[in-house]
């Protein structure tokens, strides 16, 4: 994999091409300040917050006097920061898209960060929802800092403009959702994406997918994307249509889900968990799903979640908590 295979998956490289055949999106140059703004180690604040957490008056006068807050000029106070330009473009999209977006930076979603959004959704109605998102996203951090993780060749790294991308919002439903592997121009191999969880209708239909995104592939992407291997992820809807989703590099920097790198790579055993039963064609690519809730796992996200206190610690959601947390550090003080 070579760092110009990376940026041919940049979203803005690949939308103008396969437009009429995705989910309506919009791009946003992304400027500088906000970029350090979220690239900013410091304590998580949403910037733009549109509501406030309230506070709980406490319940009593003796309660009111415990509660002493620091006169000291030296006390740091944290104060998000305010972006209005850029706040207005970003509603602006948001309301033509039809007032919810899922949002993304040039190649990654903060899938990870799924957990800490109030509708524990990637669902974002203004810029505050995406900020408090990729701030807390590994994925958005990685694709700031090491974009070209995994690439073979030493060149320089190239210049990135680093780009917003907002996605009409859908309601997709997971077992409807493949990932499709290409090499050299050939679709190879298709995996279920939420590989987590059995879907009977997925096991039953497997042949009539199979075929469904073939036909995807060789009338709309083979030939026409920018290199000859990559991955590409589509959505098959109720009515068996196909929609165009994202595409991924061919490397160990996506994840191969039911498959492994090797095996992509080599093209040996691709289709070795295939039953005698299955009547795939010769030439068809290696289809994998999971086959029985026996199999099913945990989401491979719940390793970046953080328990439930600290959040709402750091989103000040529970003000209970803050000042039990301030009177917890008070006495900590007096101890030492």
């Amino acid at each position: 994999m070579k760092k110009e295979h990376v940026l041919h998956c940049q979203f803005s490289a690949w939308y103008p091409l396969f437009r009429s055949l995705t989910i309506k999106s919009v791009i946003l140059p992304l400027p500088q300040n906000v970029k350090d703004y979220l690239l900013d180690d410091g304590t998580l604040v949403v910037s733009g917050r549109e509501d406030p957490p309230t506070h709980s008056q406490p319940d009593s006068d003796d309660e009111a006097e415990e509660i002493q807050w620091s006169d000291d000029e030296n006390t740091a106070t944290l104060t998000a920061p305010e972006f209005p330009e850029f706040t207005t473009k970003v509603q602006e999209a948001i309301n033509s898209l039809g007032g919810s977006v899922f949002p993304k930076l040039n190649w990654s979603a903060p899938r990870d960060a799924y957990w800490i959004a109030m509708n524990s959704s990637l669902k974002c109605k203004t810029l505050s929802d995406i900020f408090l998102l990729f701030k807390s996203s590994d994925f958005i951090t990685r694709d700031f800092t090491q974009p070209f993780i995994h690439c073979t060749d030493d060149s320089p790294d190239p210049c990135i403009e680093y780009e917003l991308v907002l996605r009409k919002w859908c309601e997709l439903i997971p077992g409807a959702e493949f990932r499709c592997f290409v090499k050299e121009n050939k679709l190879i191999g298709i995996s279920q994406r939420d590989y987590t969880q059995y879907y009977d209708h997925i096991s039953k239909q497997k042949e009539e997918i199979c075929r469904c995104i073939q036909d995807f592939f060789k009338k709309h992407i083979q030939y026409k994307f920018l290199d000859e291997d990559f991955v590409f992820d589509i959505y098959r809807d109720s009515r068996g249509k196909v929609w165009l989703i994202d595409f991924n590099p061919f490397g160990e920097v996506t994840d191969s889900l039911l498959f492994t790198w090797e095996e992509l790579i080599s093209g040996r055993n691709l289709k070795g968990d295939f039953s005698e039963g299955d009547t795939l064609e010769q030439d068809s690519p290696a289809f994998r799903c999971t086959n029985s809730e026996v199999t099913v796992q945990p989401s491979p996200y719940l390793s970046y979640r953080l328990p439930k206190d600290f959040v709402d610690l750091s989103t000040g959601e529970d003000a209970h908590k803050l000042i039990d947390f301030l009177k917890l550090k008070r006495n900590q003080q007096e101890d030492d």
